[in-house]
């Protein structure tokens, strides 16, 4: 039995917005109906965690120009997720709803508050995505020349998670008194300002909110790179992982388990969750003949164009991929983004051509094709063998791939008993660790 959470990789922003079974995304994209569409989707489905990814910038890495991410909506324009977290929570019950904040937009004092209102506002399940942003455009727009080394950035992210756990901890379980004849709400011996100064930060506390009823919202980590695990290891309660096969997601369970050990917490502390992209069809043949044709179209020069914008992305805005040709070797610079995605796309890459990379396969975690029971049996398979806690799904959003996925595959999955049938606890941290 496993997790399955969503990944909505654009965030509350621009999905899908042409094609077949884009529907009317162009202009309601803005609104929430269909993220909320997509969340009761999943609770019914038995889905553990809707994760919500977010950035703040128009990227303009590739070819130095704002052109190729506005004309096909790539990751621009999107809003701020966080205003959307309580419409998603006051149309469910149970499932736990992750949003993303940036350790250089967010001080820890204003994150630490918001993700506590939140907590209360969901009655328990909020979920925090601890990123330290990509690229120097993110910077720029929170005041930065240049976006901090990759090493220095992590480094200062764990002393901002230790500043929010301070602020989360600084009301005592019993501070509240609640007694109406003295009267007196809450005991201020109980209540402690924090006095933190570290490199990056000074705070004195305490929050000036009282403590939701998680008291510490979940906590998610999505870095792979050593000094992200280091970060999931200290503070986190479920990690976004990338694995190609069983063999990897053996390979970073056991790190992991390693790591929180050394940092005095059990394994069973953190739920990895490895990235899945699911091709679905009614038969097996239909879905294979789906994945090919989506395989065939990446030659085409729009998806090649889109997949050199991507890496541009990735490399943190160090790599021009417009600048080198096509059909000459590939650079072979990772950059100062996202480093673990960045190896996973040049690795085996030094004797093919450019045009080779962009037309190659997405190298974001694992890919599954098959009908839904088919499908079932293979994450299965993969899980029993690699051990691991669950899968991040990453099909578009459209509400094809969410009926496909939520009606589909995962009734598929619970006829095989692989997923669970219901929450058995009141809070997102109480259903997440439960098994």
């Amino acid at each position: 039995m496993f997790r399955l959470g969503w990944f909505l990789g654009n965030g509350f922003g621009m999905q899908p917005w042409y094609g077949n079974w884009a529907g009317r995304a162009m202009t309601e994209w803005t609104q929430p109906g269909m993220y909320v569409d997509l969340t009761t989707s999943l609770e019914r489905a038995g889905f553990d965690l809707l994760f919500i990814e977010d950035t703040s910038m128009v990227e303009d890495t590739y070819g130095a120009s704002m052109d190729t991410t506005l004309k096909y909506g790539l990751m621009a324009p999107k809003n701020d997720p966080i205003p959307l977290v309580p419409m998603l929570a006051a149309a469910t019950e149970h499932i736990g709803i992750v949003a993303t904040m940036s350790t250089i937009q967010y001080p820890p004092f204003l994150a630490a508050r918001s993700m506590v209102t939140l907590d209360h506002l969901t009655k328990g399940r909020v979920g925090i995505n601890v990123v330290t942003s990509v690229s120097h455009r993110v910077a720029q727009n929170f005041g930065y020349d240049r976006h901090f080394e990759h090493a220095e950035r992590y480094a200062m992210a764990d002393e901002w998670m230790e500043v929010v756990s301070r602020l989360w901890d600084s009301w005592e379980p019993d501070a509240l008194v609640h007694d109406q004849d003295e009267p007196r709400y809450a005991d201020h011996t109980k209540v402690h300002p924090i006095d933190f100064e570290g490199r990056y930060f000074k705070c004195r506390g305490p929050l000036n909110t009282i403590p939701g009823p998680q008291r510490r919202p979940v906590v998610a980590q999505a870095g792979n790179s050593t000094p992200g695990r280091e970060l999931a290891a200290r503070h986190a309660d479920t990690m976004l992982a990338l694995a190609k096969t069983p063999e990897q997601m053996k390979e970073l369970r056991t790190d992991m388990d390693r790591r929180l050990i050394a940092h005095g917490r059990k394994p069973e502390d953190l739920k990895i969750l490895f990235m899945a992209t699911p091709y679905l069809g009614d038969t097996d043949a239909e879905a294979q003949d789906r994945f090919d044709r989506f395989d065939a179209a990446k030659g085409d020069p729009d998806n090649i164009e889109k997949r050199l914008w991507y890496l541009s992305y990735v490399s943190g805005g160090v790599v021009d991929y417009r600048k080198y040709d096509l059909d000459g070797p590939v650079p072979q610079e990772l950059g100062n983004g996202e480093t673990t995605t960045a190896k996973s796309w040049l690795e085996g890459s030094q004797n093919i051509t450019l045009r080779d990379l962009a037309k190659g396969p997405a190298n974001y975690g694992m890919e599954f094709v098959g009908s839904p029971d088919t499908m079932a049996a293979q994450m299965g398979e993969v899980m029993q063998e690699a051990g691991g806690d669950g899968f991040l799904m990453y099909p578009d959003v459209t509400r094809r791939s969410i009926m496909e996925v939520c009606d589909g595959l995962a009734p598929a999955l619970r006829r095989r008993g692989l997923i669970r049938d219901g929450y058995a606890h009141r809070t997102f941290r109480e259903n997440l660790l439960d098994f």
